[in-house]
């Protein structure tokens, strides 16, 4: 559907944003991507409202992610202008997630730095005490050594990340729990470690913590993502209510419907669960 394509490209320009400034991106390519992301959006809404792309200003030069390439100008028909500007959505949304990925990835390097310095601390805090109880003739330098060796002996259990299967599994434990803050973080840090086996999963973990948090652009995001990752795979029908649940949080009705009616004609036989979701969510959103 070229219409949900549109939507959910703007509900990742928003969520790219927001995820762009936390990470407090401050080099030209940040900038260059921001300046992208600005025009796209401006060149979405006048589609929308069924107006025609101004003629492109002369390029000064290239640019991050593609933005000296040549667009269709303001005669060209309409569908050839569309069809351009969901080619440019596309790369973009590469591009954001390759983006996201690496700030996942930096994220999860500082908390291994930060829990290494802690250690470290520790231990210099530890070993300071000796020397100062050796000035003091408090106890012979012999007598503390089996201290550190009992205190080092618990850390690299504590110290030792969590396999992205056990990840998983605490994250959902969190998320039935409704700590949607400790769901998502699981479900990150899956996705940083390039699980290809485990990454659909955390996908719809990710959506479903957001979507808690009342994140729902975020989470029409993971769940897109989770949904083209495998279109044919057993959970599509997940992602695809997990949209539609986000499109009503957004106030978007009108996709949602149209995003289930697709459902119901692709899976006749939908049960269980997901179809429940589906019925409740039709209902939610008035669907004829």
């Amino acid at each position: 559907m070229r219409r949900l394509g549109v939507v959910l490209a703007a509900l990742l320009f928003a969520s790219a944003q927001g995820a762009l400034a936390q990470s407090q991106v401050e080099s030209r390519e940040g900038i260059a991507l921001q300046n992208q992301i600005l025009q796209l959006r401006q060149e979405l809404d006048m589609l929308r409202r069924g107006g025609t792309l101004p003629a492109p200003a002369p390029s000064t030069g290239g640019s991050f992610l593609g933005g000296g390439a040549p667009r269709p100008s303001a005669a060209a028909p309409q569908a050839e202008i569309v069809q351009a500007l969901l080619e440019r959505v596309q790369r973009l949304e590469e591009d954001l997630r390759d983006v996201r990925g690496r700030a996942e990835q930096s994220e999860f390097r500082e908390r291994q730095l930060r829990e290494q310095l802690d250690k470290l601390q520790g231990d210099m805090d530890f070993r300071l005490q000796q020397l100062e109880q050796q000035r003091q003739g408090a106890a012979p330098s012999a007598a503390p050594r089996p201290a550190p060796q009992a205190a080092a002996n618990p850390a690299p259990a504590a110290a030792a990340p969590r396999t992205p299967q056990r990840a998983l599994a605490e994250g959902q434990a969190a998320l039935s729990r409704r700590d949607y803050a400790s769901a998502e973080a699981a479900a990150r840090e899956v996705i940083a470690a390039r699980d290809s086996a485990r990454l659909t999963d955390a996908q719809i973990l990710l959506g479903d913590a957001l979507l808690g948090r009342r994140d729902y652009a975020g989470a029409a995001i993971a769940y897109d993502d989770a949904r083209r990752r495998s279109p044919q795979g057993s959970r599509a029908p997940e992602a695809t209510v997990g949209i539609a649940n986000a499109f009503i949080g957004l106030n978007n009705n009108r996709d949602a419907c149209a995003l289930l009616a697709d459902l119901r004609s692709s899976h006749p036989n939908l049960s269980g669960a997901v179809a429940e979701r589906a019925a409740e969510a039709r209902r939610r959103a008035q669907c004829r």
